[in-house]
């Protein structure tokens, strides 16, 4: 057989229990939910700012990273919900390299899943209690969502997955936000389709069993660039390519239309540097339109404690193993200047 069955990893209920969330984080977390639900709906103007490294590679650097950006929060808190980028599973292009802390919980050793499964539920149950944000996360493996459902207050879905029907399935039960990235071609009418899935019931077969969703009316649409057939980069940030998404959204019946834009990836060019000039853009174009201040609900920022990126094993504190980030200086002036432009 191509496969080999290494050994059985936990279920969601054994994790859950082993690695609880208290009560009263739990009830931080509802009224932290209902403050980032109001952005989309339509009943807060606040502007939420989804910032962290590219991947969450390390507990301690992490945790520090989040401690910052909770003492960030308490200044900008009448203007900016900041909801933490802890991403635990990166999908890699070619298959190739570390595909986040659930495999690999100690980068330079071997895949360990039920070891990277605990490690993950750890490092987001400290963040939590040091910080009380609740954390972003990339839906990569739909059948890991029962992992994480108690501790997640916001799911992406990214540029390869979102054609996938197991991901618009597993989102239409879910009863937090959910971004739907476009997919690489650019083509967004693939990434509103995937939200009409996704906000609507289904009956289907998950985790061993026939499950039926509600629907999902908090899905919405992430803008994070194109790549054409050169391998080009080609953005979608800007004022005529949000009008065109605002355009596609009103012929549409979805619930709670909602954008927002990944400032990272295509729309930069994997120049990390580039994503504050960026953000500078699409808070401009929020103050010509009115619409598309009203559709632009925040931004997603690629940010770490150190710039930049560096290799598995360089060992350098806060520093990305995966795409390059933004350094802490620049990031926390970043936020500064995003609400003073509010």
């Amino acid at each position: 057989m191509g496969v080999t069955y290494v050994k059985e990893v936990m279920s969601p209920q054994e994790l859950l229990s082993a690695y609880p969330l208290p009560e009263a984080h739990k009830a931080l977390k509802e009224k932290r939910d209902a403050e980032i639900a109001a952005v989309f709906t339509g009943k807060s103007d606040k502007f939420l700012v989804i910032i962290g490294p590219c991947s969450a590679d390390n507990e301690d650097s992490v945790c520090d990273y989040i401690n910052r950006l909770a003492k960030v929060q308490e200044k900008v808190a009448d203007k900016i919900i900041i909801i933490p980028r802890i991403y635990t599973n990166k999908p890699r292009t070619t298959g190739e390299g570390y595909k986040g802390i659930v495999h690999q919980p100690d980068p330079e050793k071997a895949p360990d899943l039920l070891e990277g499964l605990i490690a993950m539920r750890k490092m987001h149950l400290r963040a939590i209690a040091e910080t009380h944000l609740f954390a972003a996360d990339e839906m990569l493996y739909p059948e890991n969502w029962p992992y994480v459902s108690d501790i997640l207050s916001y799911v992406a879905v990214g540029a390869r997955s979102v054609e996938n029907q197991q991901h618009r399935l597993t989102v239409s039960g879910i009863d937090i936000p959910c971004g739907m990235k476009n997919p690489t071609s650019g083509t967004l009418s693939i990434m509103l389709n995937s939200c009409i899935a996704a906000q609507g019931g289904h009956t289907f077969m998950y985790r061993g069993w026939e499950v039926k969703t509600d629907g999902n009316p908090l899905t919405h649409t992430i803008l994070r660039g194109a790549v054409n057939k050169h391998d080009q980069s080609l953005p979608n940030y800007h004022y005529e390519d949000i009008r065109l998404l605002l355009d596609m959204y009103h012929r549409l019946n979805l619930k709670n239309p909602a954008c927002i834009i990944d400032a990272n990836h295509a729309n930069s060019n994997k120049c990390y540097y580039e994503q504050p000039r960026i953000i500078s853009e699409v808070l401009h174009s929020r103050t010509v339109s009115e619409d598309i201040r009203h559709l632009v609900k925040g931004v997603m920022v690629e940010s770490y404690i150190e710039p930049g990126s560096q290799k598995v094993g360089d060992h350098i504190y806060g520093k990305s193993i995966t795409d390059p980030c933004l350094g802490w200086e620049e990031s926390e002036k970043l936020i500064d200047t995003i609400a003073e432009r509010l």
